[in-house]
């Protein structure tokens, strides 16, 4: 199988063949975006200083090394929960035209409902491989409200074959955590009845 390349601007034609549970990289530009940023463009009506349509976002808050140039070094880059963002994603992919949401863990039915009608993904970095995803960062281009923090900051991100990102919300509104809950649990369920065959002397 050929290995899924993402380039920054994505059309929503370049999505149309990938699906939950595909792994992709993702090469060009990703922004790094959390809470706040989502809460003051979406709550506080304030624009984005980045332009994200066709982009890419990264719920992660980097750790992050200034040089003497006045430019940054990406030391660490390890995903946030997304869930964190749930609330404001729909919205959020509406009103910027983004792509591509990375983060950590699963989304709900806003951000399915995002992707569908706007033809955006959602992928998940595998955790623990913070390390990792700094070294497929080649330049930090651009540092954007810098009066949040370090882990705030919009960081935008020039990045070769970053990943894997594993797809867990697909532009057709299927996700993969939530499909594999209803599995889980009815493996769970059958697990359950036999252990309490087993185990019915117990008191």
């Amino acid at each position: 199988m050929a290995k899924k390349i993402l380039t920054t601007p994505i059309k929503a034609e370049d999505l149309e063949d990938i699906h939950i549970g595909d792994i992709i990289y993702l090469t060009g530009h990703i922004t790094t975006c959390r809470d706040v940023a989502h809460r003051r463009l979406i709550e506080g009506g304030r624009k984005l200083p980045v332009d994200l349509e066709g982009g890419a976002i990264l719920h992660a808050g980097p750790i992050i090394r200034p040089l003497e140039d006045g430019r940054y070094e990406m030391v660490s880059v390890g995903p946030t929960t997304s869930m964190r963002m749930e609330k404001f994603e729909m919205e959020f992919i509406r009103e910027t035209g983004v792509r591509l949401v990375v983060g950590k863990g699963g989304m709900g039915m806003g951000t399915e409902e995002g992707c569908k009608e706007y033809k955006a993904l959602h992928c998940v970095f595998p955790a623990g491989c913070a390390v990792v995803a700094a070294d497929s960062v080649e330049e930090i281009e651009q540092a954007q409200w810098l009066d949040l923090g370090m882990p705030e900051t919009l960081w935008t991100c020039r990045v070769r074959e970053f990943g894997p990102l594993i797809v867990s919300i697909d532009t057709y509104g299927r996700n993969l955590f939530e499909q594999n809950k209803v599995k889980f649990n009815e493996k769970k369920d059958k697990v359950y009845e036999r252990i309490c065959r087993e185990v019915h002397f117990i008191k």
